[in-house]
């Protein structure tokens, strides 16, 4: 199989696949959670059966085909019920066939026509609240963003922030179900209350200190917004996006439509 894996603090193993995503196992004395499924090429079940034993629960952060094909190894999944649309639009042919596309471009041979057809689990309701996996808890944390229903995970024994897409060095907030940059940094924001020092994320197979988002939310302001510069990524799903450059070699990439439509509302508002 070509997962990697390593356990980057007591318990908790990063996963990356072999399209190069994340996914985060936590595991515990009596239970395990899987956050997170990657794109779906290889089994991703029989994979952390590798890693533990334990009974196992599976969550997506968000329902982006990249974190939500995985789960077609598994029989149950939890997913915000906000984002069960976002799981039926990415989980689609269309979709499939950009992964499979992705992976011809990497020489990873699949079988094209059983990826097409395998059928994906029906999601539960992920709701707010803590799970004892034994000596470790998952906090379960909404937080609208990069989606309509993201949802981070708190580990407290850990002092572990697991953001999935609300946060990666480089931050994507462009695709047409993201909110508008206002109401992602509000929304943001409010984790910095947690008490936590350590964060993982999906796209990057290291472990970062808490002073990357520190730094990323202290400069992520309407003037750093209003002087990014236009790019061209978002033009593949019909959005105007600009860039803003952000310390510590980070980067911003937002919807600029919607940014602007919120500063405009916020200026009628004032008058």
């Amino acid at each position: 199989m070509a997962f990697h894996s390593m356990e980057i603090l007591p318990g908790v193993w990063h996963i990356q696949d072999n399209m190069g995503v994340c996914m985060t196992l936590l595991c515990g004395e009596k239970q395990a959670l899987l956050i997170d499924t990657g794109y779906g090429l290889e089994d991703a079940a029989a994979y952390v059966s590798t890693l533990t034993d334990k009974p196992l629960s599976v969550m997506l952060t968000h329902g982006h085909h990249d974190h939500a094909l995985g789960a077609r190894w598994f029989d149950r999944l939890y997913l915000t019920k906000a984002d069960f649309p976002v799981y039926e639009t990415y989980t689609n042919e269309h979709w499939r066939r950009h992964v499979l596309n992705g992976a011809r471009d990497k020489g990873i041979s699949v079988d094209e026509e059983v990826f097409l057809s395998a059928p994906m689990p029906a999601p539960e309701v992920l709701d707010e609240g803590e799970a004892d996996l034994g000596g470790l808890t998952a906090r379960i944390i909404h937080c609208p963003g990069h989606t309509p229903g993201s949802a981070v995970v708190y580990v407290p024994e850990r002092e572990l922030l697991i953001t999935g897409d609300d946060w990666n060095p480089c931050t994507w907030l462009f695709f047409p179900e993201a909110l508008c940059a206002q109401d992602y940094r509000q929304n943001m924001r409010q984790l910095l209350t947690l008490p936590f020092q350590n964060v993982l994320c999906s796209h990057q197979f290291k472990l970062f200190p808490r002073e990357s988002i520190d730094q990323f939310m202290e400069h992520l302001n309407d003037d750093c917004l209003k002087a990014a510069r236009p790019v061209e990524e978002g033009a593949r799903v019909g959005v105007r996006t600009s860039m803003a450059q952000l310390p510590m070699e980070q980067i911003f990439v937002f919807d600029r439509d919607k940014f602007e439509q919120h500063l405009g509302k916020e200026a009628e508002s004032d008058d």
